[in-house]
Formats: structure tokens, sequence, C-alpha cells
């Protein structure tokens, strides 16, 4: 970290409403990354003046109420988020212990209804859900969203296909809440150029998942930090049927080239190998592959992958076995050369994205606020 990003001071260029609606220093969130945004990632978010989201839907259920405890241990407050889904299981004790312990906020993508999100504004938790579409964005502002999260199709795991160039001015013009951006951001000429368009800030899944702070393995990691090419972070439909966004890895590359019957060998073969975590038994292996001759067995095999892909997460994402798993991430991670802390990565963002705006006073003539005239003075 340099001198003057050491000693300026962050606040006027960087107050949106997204740093005074929740609280942190910096408009820059942490997204919930299943398997990697667990309450350590958060903490050190949270530390470093950032605002970080809890992997609601990837803890075990019998320990998500200790790691929200956890946070709030070591940051002295609840100034943090929870990511669910509806869908999962234990969504409604999500929703209970977000409201027990009045955090800052929720975020989600197949959001709550009315009723939920009512109880959460009278909680006063903000609800934050997270879109890749226009028309998506409206309609979870008429369910009473406090803030919308966009998505470009640049983003990480399962995304849209609309960047975030276009989505962002599409949003901003057809909504009166706050934006945040989100898909291919990393830098703080990021930041500078989606505050400059109107958002309120930005969020970031890849970048935090490559910090040393993230729980992700080392050999996975390695995956992350070696590829170089945006090209070979891409989206396929091959896992699930849906536009999913990861790097290319010899698993993602065999299920893509073979037949729709051997994809579901695949899937099959791979539900079998870790049968215990998907409850999958010979018996029901062998139902699953009649139906399929009796139907469509790509259709069937989409069935069986998208059931086993939280184990294909795992495999790579916690087991630390790359080559045999999924790799959601941006594309942005090809322009990530090296792993730094949460901190490091927030301040130094912070830092460049006032050096940007700072410039453009400078070039517009205008008079600069008090930091920028500090940072000058600095230098």
């Amino acid at each position: 970290m340099s001198e003057i990003a050491d000693r300026r001071d962050f606040s006027a260029l960087l107050r949106t409403p997204l740093t005074e609606r929740l609280g942190c220093r910096y408009p820059i969130i942490q997204t919930a990354m299943g398997w990697v945004a667990d309450a350590n990632l958060v903490i050190a978010t949270t530390k470093a003046g950032g605002f970080g989201f809890l992997a609601g839907a990837t803890i075990d259920a019998d320990k998500l109420e200790g790691e929200i405890r956890k946070v709030i241990s070591a940051t002295g407050g609840s100034n943090f988020g929870l990511n669910f889904h509806m869908f999962q299981e234990n969504a409604a004790q999500c929703v209970d212990l977000a409201i027990q312990y009045k955090l800052r906020a929720v975020s989600y993508g197949r959001g709550p209804d009315k009723k939920t999100i009512a109880r959460f504004k009278d909680a006063g938790v903000l609800c934050i859900p997270t879109v890749g579409a226009l028309k998506h964005a409206v309609k979870a502002v008429e369910l009473g969203a406090d803030m919308i999260t966009i998505q470009g199709g640049e983003g990480g795991g399962h995304t849209g296909g609309v960047p975030t160039t276009i989505l962002l001015p599409q949003v901003l013009a057809a909504v009166k809440v706050p934006v945040i951006a989100a898909g291919g951001y990393s830098t703080g000429r990021g930041l500078a150029a989606a505050l400059a368009a109107g958002a309120a800030g930005i969020a970031m899944g890849t970048r935090f998942l490559m910090t040393t702070d993230s729980p992700t393995p080392a050999s996975t990691l390695a995956h992350y930090v070696k590829v170089d090419d945006p090209q070979k972070v891409r989206v396929t439909l091959a896992v699930d049927g849906m536009r999913h966004r990861m790097i290319e890895n010899p698993f993602i590359n065999r299920l893509e080239s073979a037949s729709p019957m051997g994809r579901l060998i695949i899937a099959l073969r791979s539900a079998w190998q870790w049968k215990q975590q998907t409850g999958m038994s010979l018996g029901h292996m062998l139902s699953v592959f009649r139906q399929a001759l009796k139907e469509d067995p790509g259709a069937v095999s989409q069935t069986v992958m998208s059931a086993n892909q939280p184990v294909l997460l795992q495999r790579s994402m916690v087991e630390g076995r790359p080559d045999e798993g999924i790799l959601p991430s941006g594309q942005v991670a090809a322009a990530i050369g090296a792993l730094e802390s949460c901190e490091d990565v927030i301040h130094g963002i912070a830092a460049e994205a006032e050096d940007c705006l700072a410039a453009l006073y400078a070039r517009l003539g205008v008079a600069a606020p008090d930091a920028c005239k500090d940072i000058q003075a600095v230098a």
C-alpha cells in the first residue's frame, strides 16, 4: 500500500447512497459465493471497510447461526449481510436469523414474496436482490427491494447474456432505488466508471475469491490465477442447461464434447462417485438410465447434473480438485495475476478510484472535494 493510500481520506468522493445505507466506508460489496463467502471472508471484508455477504445457501443449517455470531463477535456489530434462496430447505431459518440478529441486509436471486420482504423492512433489514435482466430489476423493485445489484454477462456462475455496460444504464433509467454494478469489476478504474455512470457502488465476487482471505484451496486458486485469457472463462450450457460462466477445465471439455448419452453416463458416474452426498443408489441410477432410454438422454443428464452441481462445486472449491469439478468465475479472473488480502484489494481500489475521479475534476476545471486536495498535498 502506498503512502498516499495510507494517509488519504476516502470519504468525500466515495460517499454514496450505498455507503450511507449500508454503513460501510467504501462502496464496495463482497458477494456471497457458495463455499467461499464464509465468516472469515466477511470479517476481512468488513474490517477493510467493504460490505460482505455470507453465503447462507451453502452453509450447513446447523452452522449458520454460529457463522453469523462469529462475524458479529469479530467486527463488533451486525453490519454485514446474508444471502439465501427461497428454494433452499432452510430458507425460513435464514429469514429468521437475519431478523433476529438485525443484519444490515439480505441478498437473493430467486426472491422472497412481498410478505417476507415486508418482514425484513419492518425489522430494518435492507433487501438487495441480484438480477441479470431489466425486467427482473423492475419486478424486484415492485416487490420492495431497497437496492438492486445488476450482474452483467461478464459475471461468474449462473449469469445472463447482457453486458454490464448495457444493463447498468438500462436499469438506472428504469428504477428509482440505488443500483449496484457487478460483472467485470476488479479495479479502481472500474469503480470510478460505475460511479460516474450513476451506480451507487460495485459488487465483486471473483476478485474476493482470489484473495489470501479466501477459504478456497490453494490448488484451485492456482487455476484462477493462471488463467490469463478471458475466452477461457466462458459460458457453458452443458452442466444444467442454463448459462453458467466458469473457467474451462478438463471436466467441462469432456462434458461438452460428449454425446447426449455420453453426458448422461458422465452425470451418473459423477453422482455415483459421490453417492453419499447425492443420495444416488444403484437402483436409482439404473432407473434414471432406463428413463433416459425412453425419453431424451440429454435432458435427463441435465437434470441429474443439476442435482449433482453442489457436489461438483465442492469437489473444486472445498476439496481442492479443480480438474474434477466446476470453477465458477467472472471473466475478470483473467485480469487478476496475484492474490492479495481483502484489505489491500479494497484500499487499492478505493485509492485508484479517487485518483480517477480527482483527475476528472481537474480536467473539468472544477474544484475538487477536500479529499482530493489532501491527496495532491501528500503527492
